[in-house]
């Protein structure tokens, strides 16, 4: 073999011409001054603008009573004992549309006169069920 031959790498490696034209980089974009950063940074935050921040899901109020008016402490007092299987502060509140805290002093003066009896006792949430 010829000398001038062999000392191509085409010759010696067929692909390596390839590889090499892969690996060479662009050249240089010459680099930008501070001014025209800047600017490149403040034209793009105007065009987005501010970030708008959403309300969430918004639910309806509810006006449960606060305070037990003489109809709705009979009713309560009567039907509770007699006609819910499992008592808790969130059955009540759903039931008669009473306040949680109203709900839990209905629970506490009812197992107190003896008309329902506990089953959990938990701190969370308190079970109770008609004797």
């Amino acid at each position: 073999m010829p000398t001038s031959a062999l000392s191509t790498p085409s010759f010696l490696f067929p692909g390596l011409t390839q590889i090499f034209d892969v690996c060479v980089q662009p050249p240089k974009q010459p680099q930008k001054s501070k001014a025209q950063k800047a600017l490149a940074a403040a034209s793009s935050s105007r065009s987005k603008g501010k970030k708008k921040w959403s309300k969430g899901k918004v639910r309806d109020k509810k006006n449960y009573a606060v305070v037990l008016n003489g109809e709705l402490h009979k009713k309560l007092f009567s039907e509770v004992p007699k006609k819910m299987k499992m008592i808790t502060v969130y059955t009540m509140v759903e039931a008669y549309k009473i306040n949680a805290s109203v709900a839990r002093r209905c629970i506490k003066e009812l197992a107190a006169k003896g008309k329902i009896k506990c089953i959990s006792n938990h701190s969370a949430m308190p079970i109770y069920t008609k004797i």
